[in-house]
């Protein structure tokens, strides 16, 4: 009997792109045979619901997979989910929610039980590793978050702040080893909030998680994803700081604005000063880092004079890169009643003027790498990411280097911006 369709759709943030991956691995594990949407019996959607634009577009999805002509089984998964999950299973008969994205793969062994046979369906399916020609893979170590920021609807979608084990992780950066792996990529919801119990059951905190990493596997890099900016601690910037060919000289820190007093509103427990200080203490400890984050332009208040502060931040700051938001209203946030909403045009105004800064201070950065040596992970022939997150061209890689984790000599810029290098030894 031919192996049951299926395809994961995947909406929404970093973390909903691992998720999406393991449940992907999880119904290959199960006996699905993976392929493009149009071909699919099963359609899984892992939702967002982060704006209200966003479940806009997760209902359009669910009507999308719907009109596709195998007329396929559709299972909903994740925030959306989590909040309104009868508005998508009213959609069709088609339509199963599913909440816990664990259990996905089951509810699928149960839709298709007639098509699977015996030894493939296993209700606690095996997580599978990417193969060796995946560089890269992230890895969910915390979910749920217990802050209260006036614009976000994440915490009643994801609810409290929960950890993996630190025993689990570390099975989870073996088994990405084992399977020809350069790089891990731990993430969370909220990472720093990570609080994870040993073999002991002790509590262990991102930075004894990375000690542990760093001591107890064979991993050969190690990169953190976004990290609130209280949670960044001198012991963690410390254990960078003394493991700088295995840990990415890398932060991405949602700052969400660079005035204090737009950031009071949005319910962030900190200062434009204090994280210019944190900047400063960053690179102090860690020279090689480069700064990512995240900020919401056109937030409910934010007027000519608040807007001047956040962009003469971002400018003092240097971020390497910088996504940029415009502020979306999100029903049943404060944010959402505040008075004096920004206007449409404006927050376009102001979303292009930090852009364009962002792409200087982001150059001067690479720039500022030009006669280093950092290390690399080959993504496609020829092309690379440096631990700094940039972009290069090697121009010397070999062919088959894809996936390999390899030291690059930082050479030149070219008129586009984009580094050059050349291979340096290879990670055995």
């Amino acid at each position: 009997m031919d192996k049951p369709t299926a395809c994961v759709v995947n909406l929404g943030c970093r973390v909903n792109r691992v998720e999406s991956d393991r449940i992907a691995s999880d119904l290959a594990g199960c006996g699905f045979h993976l392929v493009e949407e149009d071909r699919a019996e099963l359609i899984v959607i892992n939702t967002c619901a982060v704006t209200g634009e966003a479940e806009a577009k997760t209902r359009k999805a669910v009507r999308h997979a719907l009109s596709r002509v195998c007329e396929p089984q559709v299972i909903v998964t994740g925030c959306a989910v989590n909040l309104h999950a009868e508005q998508l299973t009213a959609l069709s008969e088609r339509v199963v929610a599913e909440p816990l994205k664990t259990r996905v793969a089951a509810c699928a062994q149960r839709l298709f039980s007639s098509a699977l046979a015996d030894d493939d369906a296993d209700d606690a399916c095996p997580w599978r590793a990417a193969g060796p020609s995946r560089s890269r893979m992230g890895i969910k170590i915390q979910d749920g978050c217990n802050n209260r920021c006036s614009y976000c609807i994440v915490w009643k979608a994801r609810g409290p702040e929960r950890s993996e084990g630190v025993d689990e992780v570390l099975a989870q950066v073996r088994a990405a080893h084992d399977a020809g792996i350069a790089e891990v990529v731990l993430t969370g919801v909220n990472l720093g909030a990570y609080r994870g119990l040993d073999g002991l059951g002790h509590s262990v905190d991102i930075a004894g998680l990375l000690d542990a990493i760093l001591e107890r596997t064979d991993i050969a890099h190690v990169r953190l994803s976004s990290i609130e900016p209280m949670d960044v601690s001198d012991g963690l910037l410390g254990r960078m700081a003394a493991s700088p060919e295995r840990v990415a000289p890398f932060l991405h820190l949602p700052v969400q604005s660079g005035c204090t007093s737009t950031l009071q509103r949005m319910n962030r427990p900190y200062t434009a000063s204090e994280f210019e200080r944190l900047a400063d203490r960053i690179r102090s400890i860690v020279p090689a880092a480069s700064l990512s984050g995240d900020l919401i332009v056109g937030f409910p208040g934010e007027d000519d004079e608040e807007f001047e502060s956040t962009r003469s931040f971002v400018e003092r700051v240097g971020f390497s890169r910088l996504h940029v938001f415009r502020y979306s209203a999100r029903p049943g946030t404060p944010a959402a009643t505040m008075p004096d909403q920004v206007e449409p045009e404006v927050m376009a105004q102001r979303s292009s003027c930090i852009r364009a800064l962002v792409e200087r201070t982001a150059r001067e950065d690479a720039a500022a790498r030009i006669g280093t040596v950092e290390r690399a992970v080959i993504e496609y022939p020829g092309r690379a990411t440096l631990g700094s997150f940039h972009r290069i061209v090697i121009d010397d890689a070999p062919d088959g280097a894809v996936g390999s984790l390899v030291e690059v000599a930082i050479m030149y810029m070219d008129e586009q911006g984009v580094l050059h290098g050349r291979m340096g030894a290879q990670d055995a």
